[in-house]
């Protein structure tokens, strides 16, 4: 669903003007609420399941945030619940001093007992809320090399647009302009080649986590063709990840690379 203007909001309200939720008048409300001075929720007349169906489309970066928090505080306490030593061999990790050492993009992320993260790097929710899912879910399955599509994995279909737009699309903006991104993805994230997958042009396999591969495929403009890219996933994620922490990952990915090709990346 694309985003809402705020006529669009006002039209979802019940337009008495109560008052209720601090503003005068609905309209100042709806207006509010594409600010980010307002939520949804504020108004105690707009049922409660129109404001989950439009949360994530009026006010995503709050609702990522929100969901976020919750989800972190639930994956800590079933960590602490949980025998860290057991889990290494399955997870393709390694347990040293009451901690969990999980590779993510070849750096070490480390998990204790109850549920803390520590690295070299800046740790961020992209990275937190996929991970600890990973140790707390993931049944350590090998990866077969068979690649699909967002949209095929368990629940992709429903987040399918979201992920096209919010990640596929501007990755693919991102590599029209800096085409070497694939070089310092394999320079710096021990990325591989993986020649001819797709028949695309350039194709780089990266390990988010340990069994967690992801496939990304860049095809370069030609003649009235535009460039496009997608990115595949190994059909067995569902059995190490849910589709929430895959979304969070992919999406994380592009960010850290936004970043780096700030100071790294060279415009085609």
């Amino acid at each position: 669903m694309s985003k809402l203007n705020h006529l669009e909001i006002y039209k979802l309200l019940d337009k008495t003007n109560c008052r209720q939720c601090g503003v005068l008048t609905c309209l100042a409300f709806a207006a509010a609420v594409m600010r980010g001075d307002k939520r949804l929720k504020d108004c105690p007349s707009l049922d409660k399941a129109v404001i989950e169906k439009l949360r994530e489309s009026i006010e995503p970066e709050r609702a990522d945030k929100e969901d976020g928090d919750q989800a972190l505080e639930e994956l800590r306490n079933r960590i602490k619940r949980t025998d860290l030593a057991s889990l290494a061999g399955r997870l393709g990790a390694a347990y040293d001093r009451d901690r969990l050492a999980v590779k993510c993009l070849g750096k070490d992320f480390y998990i204790d007992r109850s549920g803390n993260m520590t690295s070299d790097c800046h740790n961020n929710r992209w990275v937190m809320i996929p991970l600890l899912n990973y140790v707390v879910r993931g049944v350590g399955l090998d990866p077969v090399s068979n690649w699909v599509t967002f949209r095929e994995l368990n629940d992709g279909a429903i987040r399918a647009p979201l992920f096209a737009q919010r990640c596929e699309k501007p990755f693919k903006e991102l590599v029209d302009k800096h085409t070497d991104l694939f070089e310092l993805i394999v320079d710096i994230f021990d990325g591989k080649p993986a020649a001819g997958s797709f028949d695309s042009d350039i194709s780089v396999v990266v390990y988010p986590l340990p069994k967690v591969p992801m496939l990304i495929c860049y095809w370069k403009k030609e003649a009235d063709l535009d460039s496009s890219l997608s990115l595949f996933f190994d059909s067995t994620v569902n059995e190490n990840l849910d589709i929430g922490s895959i979304y969070t990952l992919a999406v994380g990915l592009l960010t850290m690379f936004e970043k780096i090709v700030l100071t790294h990346g060279k415009p085609a």
